[in-house]
Formats: C-alpha cells, structure tokens, sequence
C-alpha cells in the first residue's frame, strides 16, 4: 500500500508540474476537480496528446475526460484505426482484454475520429489507451453515444469554430451498491454524462446530456439533455471551476439549447443502424 500511495502522489506531483503548460490547450475555465474530498472523487490528471483524464484509482475509471475540437473540413480522413493499449500509469491492471466476454464495449470517452482529425495521429493512438476506456453497452456506444460523438465534430464545432468538452462515466450514489459490479477491476458505471460549451468570452453557451447503459440506441438525443449542475450532483465534480459566480449560475443552471440548431441533429440516425 505505501508503494501505491506513493505511485499516487508522484502522479499527482508529476501532474501539477505539467498544469500550466498544458491547461489551456485542452481545458477551458479549469480543470475539472471534485466539490469536496472521497475516496470516490478522488482523481490523477494523465496528461495525453489532445485531452485529459482525470483518473480514479478507486473506481478504475476516468471520472472525466477533457478535450477540444475545432471545425475540420467535410470528409476529412484520418489514420488506420490503433491497436488498443494498457496505460502503465493505472494502478490497478486493466488489460487491453480485460472487457472480453463481459457483455461491455471498450466505451472511448475522448472519441478516435474526432480527437484525430483535430489533435493528429499521436492523439489518435493516445486514445486507445485503456485509460480512456470505460464499459459501455453496445446499443449505447454504437449508435446513441456515437451519434452525440459524431454531432459534436460534424455539426456543434463548425457551427462555433471551436468547442470545448468534458464527458465520463456517472455512478450509483452509493458506492457499496455497485462495488461488486465490475468488469475484472474496473467498477461498471450505470450512465455517462457529455458536456460541449462554445466558450465564447461574454455569453459562453453550453449542452449537457446524461445517456443510461440501458438505451436502444435508436432515441433522440434531445431526451437526454440535463443543466451541468445535474451532473456535477451526479458525479461530486466541479466542472469549470474558474467561471464567475454570475456566469455560473447561467452556464451551469440553466437548461438553454437556443443556437445549438440541435434539432438538426437530434433525430439523425447514427452510421452502424
């Protein structure tokens, strides 16, 4: 246990030596952090080419992931699809089979198509680290999970030149009542959570949407819209934690989808129905 807890800290330190530089190319208004300290908020930031994650060591999972897209011309091609990779920086194992047989898809939470044709192939490769990982149902992660993914690189960031997101995994509210429920070490979350702003400097805008494992994959993603408060209550993190008092109470409890056009995209069936 000392030889983890000093893996821990070491990231950790590792992480706020790094945080300058690399804060404001993949994060906007601060890195996510927790509202108040658990054991089950508790997270690293890993650092990889085009986003972030906050990693958990308890929960196995990233409770978020943070990245930037920016408009990319129509029909732009990106690299081969990577092999997946175990991330040495984990504590606790998690194998590029570990989700074999469980019934779950290795769920992306930093997306491959868009993190590439934005951030480049290194990025690409980068998200295909375990890390980035978390187990999804197949009706969720291919096609609803996918359809929002593909709306966010081919319709939101265009519209506004650039977007910023930060999306994971949500849990029960109690952690004993999901502590079993786990695909070899990673714990199995009930609901994943996508946050887009358009981070204008005045009247910034922002989407929320919270989408449950069991989807048939084929709803309108408008069903799954929530304010950011809803999910910071959800998952115990503080997202944005550099906004004004002002701007908060707006960006964060008010649900608002004017200027979205979300309706373009809402009912758009997705590339694997």
């Amino acid at each position: 246990m000392g030889v983890a807890l000093l893996f821990v800290v070491a990231g950790a330190g590792l992480w706020e030596f790094q945080e300058r530089q690399h804060q404001d190319a993949y994060t906007w208004m601060g890195v996510p952090t927790w509202e108040s300290f658990h054991p089950t908020t508790f997270h690293r930031v890993l650092r990889n080419e085009g986003y972030l994650v906050g990693w958990s060591d308890v929960r196995v999972n990233p409770l978020w992931v943070s990245y930037q897209l920016e408009a990319v011309p129509e029909g732009t091609q990106i690299g081969s699809r990577p092999n997946f990779q175990a991330d040495w920086r984990t504590l606790w194992p998690v194998k590029t089979d570990s989700y074999a047989r469980s019934g779950y898809d290795r769920g992306h939470m930093a997306p491959n198509y868009a993190i590439a044709a934005v951030h480049g192939r290194d990025a690409q490769v980068d998200t295909f680290l375990m890390s980035n990982m978390t187990p999804q149902r197949p009706n969720l992660n291919r096609q609803l999970w996918q359809r929002l993914e593909e709306s966010v690189i081919n319709h939101f960031a265009p519209r506004f030149d650039r977007v910023q997101v930060i999306t994971g995994p949500i849990f029960p509210e109690h952690f004993m009542d999901n502590v079993f429920n786990r695909v070899g070490f990673v714990e199995v979350p009930e609901a994943f959570y996508k946050i887009i702003v358009a981070p204008h400097d005045e009247a910034p805008l922002a989407l929320a949407f919270i989408m449950p494992q069991d989807v048939r994959g084929n709803e309108p993603l408008d069903d799954y819209l929530v304010t950011i408060n809803e999910i910071e209550a959800r998952t115990g993190l503080n997202f944005f934690p550099d906004l004004t008092p002002e701007m908060e109470t707006v960006l964060e409890g008010e649900l608002r989808t004017q200027g979205w056009a979300l309706e373009e995209v809402a009912r758009r069936p997705g590339r694997f129905q």
